[in-house]
């Protein structure tokens, strides 16, 4: 029979076998919070560090944020500064200081992307929702350009569209014109686009005279002067004066030429006029005169009154020997081609 004494012994003997298999099986509380990842994801059996997590792991199935862009290259610790991974904020600015103090929100997904922080894509798209959507050359300037509000004040929200606000040094000083000087308004875009500074869009028609030619090509002082933007009178003369006294073949002075220069010149070049002889006398530039002639004080010879002309001064040999001496060569030749 066994005794009561034996019976005790091979109890505590179970006792202390089944000991080891409960504390194999007891729980063990994760450092790692919550995470439902099996340990050798990181670690291995050579040894518990350093830990390397597998290029098999997928961080958006264990956590449901995916890693993107220079998300996907950090060190983990750059955000999971504590190990409890399931307790890291997701939010933004929980890595990322704000540098625009909350005044934009605290979701920098709405300007930047995973790929580079200073990725101006998105900046830009959401700057078009704005009360200054971006175009021209204002899509490629830094965001500081614009944006330089000193400490205490608003910086990206309730900035001042005026052109002025950022353009005032380049029209005090802009000197052909001189825009200060001429009264000229602080709004930039009435002239100039946002694609290039140096080209205007000015509508000079609108100003009752057109710009045709060469006048397209010349810098606006030379009509303009200093300041002179009013009222400036648009006749041909009080630009060419100085040309139309200097001319001497014909002499227009002398001649009582009219200083309406369009009546001979065009804005395409100042030198080849042409005067319309064919339709007011008689063909010079068709029938037999065409070519035949160089310059006007060929055939009047008097450069104080171009009504006169003389014919035989060209054509003194045409009737010679023949007994005529008239020289009202009308008189035979009305319409001055040549025929009787």
């Amino acid at each position: 029979m066994v005794t009561t004494r034996a019976l005790g012994l091979v109890g505590g003997l179970l006792v202390v076998l089944a000991g080891p298999a409960r504390a194999q099986n007891r729980a063990v509380a994760n450092p790692h919070g919550e995470l439902r990842v099996t340990c050798n994801v990181c670690h291995s059996p050579e040894g518990w560090t350093p830990a390397r997590v597998g290029a098999d792991f997928d961080h958006g199935k264990a956590s449901g944020l995916a890693l993107a862009g220079a998300h996907a290259t950090v060190a983990c610790r750059a955000c999971h500064t504590s190990l409890d991974f399931r307790g890291t904020s997701r939010t933004c600015v929980s890595c990322h200081a704000d540098p625009h103090r909350g005044e934009v929100g605290n979701d920098c997904a709405r300007c930047h992307t995973a790929r580079n922080f200073l990725d101006r894509s998105g900046m830009a798209r959401a700057h078009q929702q704005t009360r200054f959507p971006l175009q021209g050359t204002h899509l490629t300037v830094d965001c500081e350009a614009c944006h330089t509000a000193p400490q205490g004040r608003l910086r990206f929200v309730t900035l001042a569209t005026e052109c002025s606000s950022c353009h005032l040094k380049d029209y005090l000083t802009a000197r052909d014109p001189d825009h200060t000087a001429a009264g000229y308004s602080t709004d930039c875009q009435q002239c100039h686009p946002a694609i290039t500074w140096l080209r205007t869009t000015m509508d000079h028609a609108a100003t009752g005279f057109a710009l045709t030619g060469a006048h397209l090509r010349i810098n606006c002082s030379r009509c303009h002067g200093v300041g002179q933007f009013q009222a400036l009178p648009p006749e041909c003369v009080a630009c060419h004066q100085a040309e139309y006294d200097a001319t001497a073949d014909p002499n227009h002075q002398a001649a009582g030429f009219p200083t309406g220069c369009a009546g001979c010149h065009t804005t395409a070049r100042w030198t080849g006029a042409r005067f319309d002889h064919d339709r007011t006398f008689f063909p010079i530039y068709s029938g037999k005169h065409q070519g035949r002639w160089t310059s006007c004080s060929e055939c009047h010879i008097n450069a104080n009154d171009y009504r006169q002309f003389d014919c035989v001064h060209c054509h003194q040999s045409a009737h010679q020997g023949r007994g005529y001496t008239s020289q009202q060569c009308y008189s035979c030749h009305p319409s001055g081609r040549g025929e009787s």
